[in-house]
């Protein structure tokens, strides 16, 4: 089973704490500031999951998420979104945008490979 995630986050060290993770348990990883530039890649075909932090500066994960689901290429993608904001209101709503799954900041190791690990094909 293919194993590569996109990290997506406007922040660099959200970004690496999520890499350093993946890598150390065997995935291999990707890592994009933005939703444009996750958006204009041209391998997202070639990944199976995709982490997408919910507030971003010009798109936010919500955006993003959608525009993923447009596209019929990347139906196998699943798409987990990370937030520091979510009660449990805002959780459902969040669900509801599409994503597979939702995690709350900050990251745990334990939480992180359980999430990836439960919505895998």
């Amino acid at each position: 089973v293919m194993k590569r995630v996109l990290v997506v986050d406007d922040i660099p060290s959200n970004r690496k704490i999520a890499t350093v993770i993946l890598e150390k348990f065997g995935w291999q990883t990707a890592e994009e500031p933005g939703g444009p530039e996750a958006l204009a890649r041209k391998d997202l075909a070639e990944f199976s999951h995709i982490l997408l932090d919910i507030n971003m500066p010009e798109m936010d994960g919500i955006q993003v998420c959608h525009r993923l689901r447009e596209q019929d290429g990347l139906k196998h993608l699943k798409i987990i979104a990370y937030t520091a904001h979510a009660m449990e209101k805002e959780k459902s709503q969040i669900m509801s945008e599409g994503f597979d799954d939702i995690i709350i900041k900050p990251i745990s190791v334990d939480t992180l490979l359980a999430v990836l690990n439960n919505v895998s094909p």
